[in-house]
């Protein structure tokens, strides 16, 4: 009866922040017109053609809040998350609306991060990578503090990076709460495994609307937000189990948006410019650049993200089941593989029709 009971409170979570933010996203992208919160094409980097309302976040916001405190057991570090959500959405609110510097959006992500670091939401061990070292555990010691401060920081700015395609930032992050929330089941952590439906819930009800062509843009509101709940789960339900199994099942899930951050990171200091000056050298800036189409593009993204995240499970999974999803990924890179491949074949080809016919 417990199991069943917990079962449909997951099952509740999902369908209650999915209604939600499915519902509230038409009243915000009004309210986004209303008090001029657009995202107007001034530059490449832009993948639209015409100003598009953003905020949309909020929506995935009041979703996932409402959910979260109806259905989850609010602990302590529950607790922190969802104080240090809030003062996210702010942050992220008051630039849709009239946009702040990086160093301004930065010290307003680390004073969320002390928050939810304030409530228990902390790294005290590493797993060693060192398989042949007796030690399995690193203590964090002094360094706790900021190692979470740096992990909680990072990521929250990684999803906010790779927000530049049409429902790529909330189908990405979509795949990694699915990702976290089977693997907190099976390590037991049920209050985490709420938290993430309801975020999963709340980025489904939010996609139809943000898809390509999109009505409506996130934002900053709502890519920080996502970073935000990502990171700090991530803390609470998989870094605690000192295990190196453990440890990798977030750095997986959140592989891609964490390279395309560190990457960016390194790019823009060899070319002179500050980390935080945006450029048009991501991953998927890469891929349209490539002739893809953007529903192409984030489709590529899409399966890199659920082969890693299936990666993640097989990792913490055990037995026959693992064997069967270690045959379902190799099967799943096969096929991406080849999608890619027939894809970009029939780009040049494309391309080489339209060159001719020039001729």
């Amino acid at each position: 009866m417990l199991v069943t009971n917990f079962a449909l409170k997951l099952i509740l979570s999902i369908i209650l922040s999915f209604v939600i933010s499915f519902a509230m996203t038409p009243i915000v992208k009004t309210f986004a017109i209303k008090i001029g919160a657009m995202d107007v094409p001034r530059d490449a980097r832009r993948m639209h053609d015409h100003p598009i309302p953003r905020m949309g976040g909020l929506a995935i916001f009041f979703g996932f809040l409402l959910t979260v405190v109806l259905f989850a057991d609010i602990t302590r570090e529950i607790q922190g998350i969802l104080l240090g959500s809030i003062i996210i959405v702010i942050l992220g609110a008051i630039d849709d609306m009239i946009g702040l510097n990086a160093w301004m959006k930065f010290s307003g992500q680390i004073i969320a991060a002390i928050v939810a670091v304030g409530h228990g939401v902390i790294i005290q061990f590493f797993s060693n990578p060192n398989i042949f070292s007796g030690n399995e555990l690193i203590a964090l010691e002094m360094l706790s503090v900021p190692v979470t401060i740096l992990w909680i920081v990072g990521v929250t700015n990684a999803v906010n990076l790779i927000d530049g395609l049409d429902g790529l930032a909330c189908g990405v992050s979509t795949i990694a709460s699915l990702t976290m929330f089977v693997v907190a089941l099976l390590v037991s952590e049920s209050s985490v495994a709420v938290v993430l439906a309801a975020l999963m819930g709340a980025c489904l009800g939010f996609l139809p609307y943000n898809m390509n062509p999109a009505k409506i843009f996130m934002g900053d509101t709502g890519a920080l937000l996502l970073g935000f709940v990502l990171a700090t789960t991530s803390v609470v339900g998989m870094f605690k189990f000192y295990a190196v199994v453990t440890f990798l099942v977030p750095v997986m899930a959140l592989a891609l948006p964490l390279l395309d951050t560190i990457f960016a990171f390194f790019r823009r200091l060899a070319h002179g410019q500050s980390p935080f000056s945006p450029d048009r050298g991501h991953f998927h800036h890469r891929l349209v650049d490539m002739g893809l189409s953007q529903k192409q593009a984030v489709a590529i993204m899409y399966a890199v993200s659920a082969l890693l995240g299936l990666c993640a499970v097989v990792v913490v999974s055990t037995g026959t089941v693992r064997i069967f999803l270690l045959v379902f990924a190799i099967a799943v890179a096969f096929a991406l593989s080849k999608y890619v491949h027939d894809t970009l074949k029939q780009t040049e080809h494309h391309t080489e029709e339209q060159e001719h016919g020039k001729d």
